[in-house]
């Protein structure tokens, strides 16, 4: 399962997040929709990402020129900018899956896992 999350640093809080069991570029281009549309189309707003291939897609790279943000990226092996989200993602799999065993839980129990703890976070 793949987990694509947006963070607002202002407050930490995760605006939209999505979970599919592939890592292709239709999981953060839904990502960034539900971003969008939670917080009513805002224009400006930096979108950060690390330089992985779905986030340089041009299909991904349109939707946000589409959108009047500003993509922002880090240079390679450059781990400081994306700091604060993957503090998240490493306390979600320590705090939920710490004791899980590769390949031991159904991905719906996972799916839920990570409902409960989104909830739990806000």
């Amino acid at each position: 399962m793949y987990l694509s999350t947006i963070m607002d640093l202002f407050n930490n809080e995760i605006v939209a997040y999505k979970m599919y069991d592939h890592q292709q570029t239709t999981l953060v281009i839904d990502t960034l929709k539900e971003a969008l549309e939670m917080r009513g189309n805002p224009e400006g707003v930096i979108i950060h990402s690390d330089q992985g291939s779905v986030y340089t897609s041009y299909a991904y790279q349109d939707l946000v020129k589409e959108n009047h943000l500003v993509s922002s990226m880090s240079r390679r092996g450059n781990c400081w900018d994306n700091a604060v989200i993957e503090s998240f993602h490493s306390n979600i799999k320590s705090e939920e899956f710490q004791y899980v065993k590769f390949n031991s839980m159904q991905n719906i129990h996972v799916v839920e896992k990570v409902n409960e703890y989104m909830r739990y976070y806000h």
